[in-house]
């Protein structure tokens, strides 16, 4: 088992107040993303998780993919560079706006938790390179890999009607 490095950021106080244990249920997430796709790489990653609002996730938005308006989550995958012997593979960032995932949360019918985790492997699975955009061969193939996951969370299938 490798010592993934799993950074917490929490800029919005109403995540804690949403999820018991916050820390603990976002690095559970992200790791269910990490071990559900086996040829991720050699040696442990570094995943930075910020926990913000829709205003900082609409002024990410903006300013690297000129969408002005929030989302639900954003992934920003680290460059490659030269790692030192025993140095954690930096992946990138994952970004997540409360307002977004509370009103899309209730929208679909979920519960906040669930719709949290999800988008947690989401963003991780993105910093692993997957991609829904580019595809609907490569978007099923996201979204198995993201069922999976989530099963191993006790989380139900999110597509599920």
């Amino acid at each position: 088992m490798t010592d993934n490095e799993i950074d917490i950021a929490v800029e919005d106080a109403r995540w804690e107040q949403a999820v018991p244990d916050l820390e603990a249920f976002a690095t559970r997430a992200v790791e269910a993303g990490l071990a559900i796709l086996p040829d991720s790489g050699e040696g442990s990653v570094a995943i930075s998780v910020l926990l913000a609002d829709d205003a900082t996730v609409q002024d990410l938005n903006r300013t690297w993919r000129n969408k002005d308006k929030p989302t639900n989550v954003l992934s920003f995958p680290a460059a490659e560079q030269p790692l030192q012997p025993g140095m954690a593979r930096p992946l990138g960032d994952v970004v997540l706006a409360y307002d977004t995932l509370v009103r899309e949360s209730a929208e679909q019918s979920k519960p906040f938790e669930h719709h949290f985790a999800h988008l947690l492997v989401h963003g991780t699975l993105h910093l692993l390179g997957q991609d829904h955009e580019t595809g609907e061969a490569e978007a099923d193939a996201m979204e198995a890999l993201e069922i999976a996951a989530l099963r191993g969370l006790g989380v139900p299938n999110p597509y599920d009607d």
